[in-house]
């Protein structure tokens, strides 16, 4: 585009601003320890966002960008937060079940299905909608299912079924 047609201005507005944050587009089936966290980044961020702005000209502007780009995530991940039943079923793998499986190399391994925003893999902690959460949903004790993964598909076997904890 020749730069007779850019709007200078603009343009430098626009390079302060940081990248939107991309929502989603499964839908966003939470625990209600999931929505609490939510709930409480919001918070957060507002009490940030208001501190920053009592700053008024000495605010660090970028902090205070990414600090609203932040907040309105995460409150469109609270509005449109479904929170799912607590599992109980020790029967049928849920969202929320705490879930031991074997691999192929007969190595066990313990996770919980959670939220998308809840999931952090080094705590065991599974995005229902991830791969392994989408193999494991619905699968019971003894049930051999196939784990579809980028390094190559995995067939493993639920052993156990507990509820949230």
């Amino acid at each position: 585009m020749s730069r007779a047609f850019v709007n200078e201005d603009q343009a430098a507005a626009q390079a302060d601003q940081p990248v939107e944050r991309r929502v989603s587009e499964q839908p966003n089936y939470v625990t209600a320890s999931g929505l609490r966290q939510l709930q409480e980044r919001v918070a957060e961020l507002n009490a940030l966002r208001s501190e920053l702005q009592a700053q008024g000209e000495h605010a660090d502007k970028q902090r205070l960008a990414d600090a609203e780009r932040d907040l309105r995530y995460y409150s469109a991940r609270v509005q449109s937060a479904q929170v799912v039943p607590a599992a109980t079923s020790r029967d049928k793998v849920q969202i929320g079940s705490q879930v031991k499986f074997v691999d192929e190399q007969g190595q066990e391994h313990a996770v919980q299905l959670v939220g998308e925003d809840e999931a952090d893999a080094s705590r065991g902690l599974i995005n229902w909608g991830s791969p392994l959460g989408r193999a494991l949903l619905g699968a019971g004790p003894g049930d051999e299912v196939m784990w579809r993964r980028p390094a190559g598909d995995q067939l493993i076997e639920v052993v156990d079924i507990e509820g949230e904890r």
